[in-house]
Parts: C-alpha cells; sequence; structure tokens
C-alpha cells in the first residue's frame, strides 16, 4: 500500500502557488485615466459641434429666438440637431470652435423622433464620427458637448444610466424609443449637442432634461440612419398610420400558452373613419401581431408602421372574446404638423 510522501525543500512542504494579486490602480491613476479619455474625447469632437442660434416667428407672428446645439456629420456640412431646437425657425446662424459663424439651411425636421437635420458651409469643418447605440451598456462612459446657456463647447462627463426608455414626443400622442438616459449634465442649450462614448462615436444627440442628473438622448443606430437619410432624400420621413390608442397587457393564459408569449397590446380607443376603424378593430380587442410580426406594446408597433405600409392590404391578428381572427387593413400615410 502506498504512503502520501511531502517534498520538502528548506522552504518545508511543497504547496501550490497563490494566484498572482491583479493590481489595482489607485485613485490618482483612475483619475488621469478617466481624464485622458473626457480631455481627448472633447478635443476631438469639440471642432465638430456647433453652437446655433434660431431666429422665426410664432402663429400670431410674434419674433421669437431661441438656441440650441448642432453636431456635424458629413463632410459637406451636414448637422444633425433636436427638432425642437429649429421648430419655428426660418433663419439658423451656425457657429464653431474655431470661430467662424455660417448660415445653416433647414433640410427636413421629424417631430416624431425629435431629430432635424440643417446643412451648412463644411469647408474647413471635421464631421464627427457616428457610432452605434445598440452597443452601448449600462455604466458606461459617456461625454456630453453642447452649448449650454450658450456657452459654446461646454463638456460634462458622466455614465449611461439606463437603456430603453421613452420619452413622450413634443405635442404629438406618440414616443420617442430606446432614449438613453445619462447622468452627464445637460441644460438649456444643450439639446441637439453630441452625446459621445469613450472611443469618440456619436452615439446619441442630446434632447431633454428630466431633472437633476437625468438627462436623455436620442440614440444613433440603424433606426436613426434611417431617419437622416429620409430626411436628406425628402425633408421629411414617412410614416404608416392604424389610428388606435392602446396599451401593454397579459395575454390570457390559455391564449398565451397557444401563442409562446405572454403580452399583447389591449385596443382603448378607435379614431372614428381611420384604417382600423374601417377595419372592423373594437376596444378591448388585443392585437398580438402584425403580417405574422408578434407585438406586445404599442412602441413596437410603432416601429413596423413604416412608409412600406402605406395603402397596403396588412394583417392584423387579434383575440376578440378569448377567440382569435385576423382583419385586413390599409394603413395611411400619417399626417403631423409641419413647421
Amino acid at each position: 500500500m502506498g504512503e502520501l510522501v511531502w517534498i520538502e525543500d528548506a522552504r518545508g512542504p511543497e504547496r501550490a502557488s497563490p494566484p498572482p494579486r491583479r493590481e489595482r490602480p489607485d485613485d490618482g491613476e483612475a483619475l488621469d485615466a478617466y481624464s485622458r479619455v473626457v480631455t481627448e474625447v472633447a478635443e476631438q469632437l469639440a471642432p465638430s459641434v456647433a453652437n446655433l442660434r434660431a431666429r422665426g416667428r410664432t402663429a400670431g407672428g410674434r419674433p421669437v429666438e431661441g438656441g440650441g446645439s448642432g453636431v456635424l456629420i458629413t463632410p459637406d456640412g451636414f448637422m444633425l440637431t433636436s427638432a425642437h431646437v429649429v421648430e419655428r425657425a426660418t433663419r439658423v446662424r451656425a457657429s464653431f470652435v474655431d470661430g467662424t459663424d455660417r448660415t445653416a439651411e433647414i433640410i427636413g425636421v421629424d417631430p416624431l423622433s425629435d431629430l432635424a437635420l440643417l446643412r451648412t458651409d463644411g469647408a474647413g469643418l471635421a464631421p464627427a464620427q457616428l457610432g452605434d447605440a445598440d452597443r452601448l451598456r449600462v455604466g458606461q462612459l459617456v461625454v456630453a458637448i453642447g452649448n449650454p446657456h450658450g456657452f459654446a463647447g461646454t463638456v460634462t462627463a458622466g455614465v449611461v444610466s439606463a437603456l430603453g426608455r421613452s420619452l413622450p414626443a413634443r405635442g404629438i400622442a406618440r414616443v420617442i424609443d430606446n432614449v438613453i438616459q445619462t447622468d452627464a449634465a445637460l441644460n438649456p442649450g444643450s439639446s441637439g449637442g453630441a452625446l459621445v462614448d469613450g472611443r469618440g462615436a456619436v452615439v446619441g444627440i442630446n434632447t431633454a432634461v428630466a431633472g437633476v442628473g437625468l438627462g436623455l438622448a436620442v440614440p444613433i443606430n440603424e433606426a436613426t440612419r434611417q431617419i437622416v437619410s429620409a430626411l436628406m432624400r425628402d425633408g421629411r420621413v414617412r410614416r404608416a398610420y392604424v389610428g388606435i390608442a392602446g396599451g401593454s397587457r397579459p395575454l390570457p393564459p390559455r391564449i398565451a400558452a397557444r401563442l409562446g408569449r405572454s403580452s399583447c397590446i389591449e385596443v382603448v380607443e378607435i379614431v372614428d373613419g381611420s384604417p382600423a376603424a374601417r377595419a372592423g378593430l373594437r376596444p378591448e380587442d388585443l392585437i398580438v401581431a402584425v403580417d405574422d410580426t408578434p407585438i406586445a406594446s404599442v412602441s413596437e408597433l410603432q416601429r413596423l408602421l413604416v412608409a412600406e405600409l402605406i395603402d397596403q392590404r396588412v394583417a392584423l391578428r387579434i383575440v376578440r372574446g378569448g377567440e382569435e381572427r385576423t382583419l385586413e387593413l390599409r394603413p395611411v400615410e400619417l399626417q403631423v404638423g409641419g413647421r
């Protein structure tokens, strides 16, 4: 029978070495690294962010002035800003940190995303790089660059506090989806400025301040790029409209088990004369799918109502009285008040 043998040397019995300790930077080193990122991002992006001054008139003819920020996104002078910054504007001036002051033309406005596209003389200016907000994570460092209260080139830093927030569109009974929440300080005049990740890519357009330490930004993602393309091409964004009001609610257990999902949209109100009314949709109907695409919330339905569905046959799958049925409707173009 074998016996246990200790292997000894001058240090005693040989034992497994403990894992090496990971050295953590001290507070000074961590602060230096943080400061370095913020400084580099600010230096890179500041030349691409404009201070906007807008002049216009109210519906009653009274002169109004406002201001905000804009982000240069192409070498030929296209700029993104918030729609509410220029909603009544007839003239816009854009000034940059290099001291130049230029006229900006309003190319298109989309109130439903709170985005507007302007164009100025891009000669000698450096456009910002657009990133992808869909890759952001909560807790990630972000830097906000804008012109609060007209103080050009103001830089604040913070983190992504939350993702996927919804923001009511101004003056319209719809919501802006997937809004970024940050604790980077935003103030009046920050609207239209850049929210930037640690690599210097613009991941959002700052749009609102909901409270101290609670700023909101419209994300830069594939949906935003499609909006920008539509504004460049047509000066507006076309969307389909069905004419319902409703909200998300749980499916009855029997239906949920059969469909393999738990939520749907409950119809609360039908607009008279709307596509939904013509299709025979009723209050208390439960909408579970559009053209075989499952939906569980009004925001999901909004995302599906793209321009390609206007005047096209759409199959609306619903549950009424515990039974599934399919209705056919034809969405029309959503009409939004222009500038």
